[in-house]
């Protein structure tokens, strides 16, 4: 049945949790009773709710028959999974883990994680980074990935999103079409990381020779060519593995990791990144979740590579804080204009 649901994970303020244990729930005030903090809501493949499923438990009810945003702060995130719900996981309990570190409170978000989607990218990412097969996938393909992740988009602003991100590398490989004409602000994960190596002030390695960026994804990852865009507007010279180091080491690491070969995949991609870090480069972006989660936290290379995610994580706080603030301040623009009003009235 899950694979058939549409899964919704909404995080508010203390304020707006409703516990969902008691069958029914109290408004405590007009303007902050909300949606339940937590549901899972069952759809068929079209996304609606089946009629033979009514459910008689009044949360679930409520929500289904709710015609406003699910959540109302100005500086709620939407966050579109992808290719798997365990990057999505994680990416969440960045976004948890960095709140906390920056002493602030972590935003509300309202996640959509759709199975069809994890499938359709997984296989988009199989055919093109595997020596067994290696085939183009076809703009039918491509065509049909772009309007689910569409029609996520519109789910996550009804939702009350005011800034969606997706923690998926392959899926900003149609960032631009999927956001085209779209009213809520969106953060692109190669911008958020050539953004924050350029404010880190790098020097080249080499004397004369340019800032040397590494980026290790799959095949799919490289060939949309986001990364690469994002870093030389920024100024940095891109170095990725040139064709034998993909097919003799990055490629059979992906094959290793898909057979269970923990062992031979992180030994061929200790190869492909020291292939890397012998060009010059000053650091590697690891874009790729699958092996990100290769090696062991300790290993040496992992202090010399970027989690991509890491630098989406901390750009979604920062604008988050950013919104919250023009909220305040909006909010104390109203109350004293209203104050106003009322004694010009008296």
């Amino acid at each position: 049945m899950l694979d058939r649901s549409l899964q919704m994970s909404l995080n508010c303020p203390p304020y707006l949790l409703v516990r969902q244990r008691t069958l029914c729930y109290k408004r405590l005030n007009p303007v902050r009773s909300m949606p339940p903090s937590s549901v899972i809501l069952h759809t068929d493949e079209s996304g609606q709710f089946p009629e033979s499923r009514k459910t008689c438990n009044p949360l679930i009810a409520s929500l289904s028959s709710y015609d406003g945003p699910l959540l109302s702060a100005p500086n709620t995130v939407g966050i579109l999974g992808g290719l798997s719900v365990d990057s999505t996981l994680n990416f969440l309990r960045k976004l948890v883990h960095l709140s906390k570190e920056n002493e602030a409170k972590c935003m509300p978000f309202v996640v959509c994680s759709d199975p069809v989607l994890n499938r359709e990218l997984s296989s988009l990412e199989m055919s093109s980074s595997s020596l067994c097969s290696r085939n183009e996938p076809s703009q039918s393909d491509h065509t049909r990935i772009v309007e689910n992740l569409r029609s996520k988009r519109v789910f996550l602003k009804k939702s009350g999103a005011h800034c969606i991100v997706m923690p998926c590398h392959i899926s900003h490989s149609w960032h631009d079409e999927v956001f085209k004409g779209c009213s809520v602000h969106s953060l692109h994960m190669a911008e958020c990381v050539a953004r924050e190596l350029k404010e880190a002030g790098l020097k080249p390695l080499e004397a004369g020779s340019p800032l040397r960026i590494g980026v290790l994804a799959t095949d799919a990852t490289l060939k949309a060519g986001f990364y690469q865009e994002k870093l030389q507007i920024e100024g940095f010279e891109v170095v990725m593995p040139d064709k034998a180091t993909m097919e003799h080491a990055v490629i059979p690491a992906i094959d290793a990791l898909n057979r269970k070969d923990m062992e031979g995949a992180r030994n061929l991609l200790r190869i492909a990144l020291q292939v890397l870090l012998v060009r010059a480069v000053n650091t590697v972006i690891i874009a790729s979740d699958d092996m990100r989660d290769v090696l062991p936290r300790d290993d040496p290379l992992l202090k010399k590579c970027i989690d991509p995610m890491d630098a989406l994580a901390r750009s979604t706080i920062k604008w988050a804080q950013q919104a919250a603030d023009e909220g305040m301040l909006a909010l104390h623009f109203s109350c004293a204009f209203l104050s106003c009003v009322k004694l010009s009235i008296c």
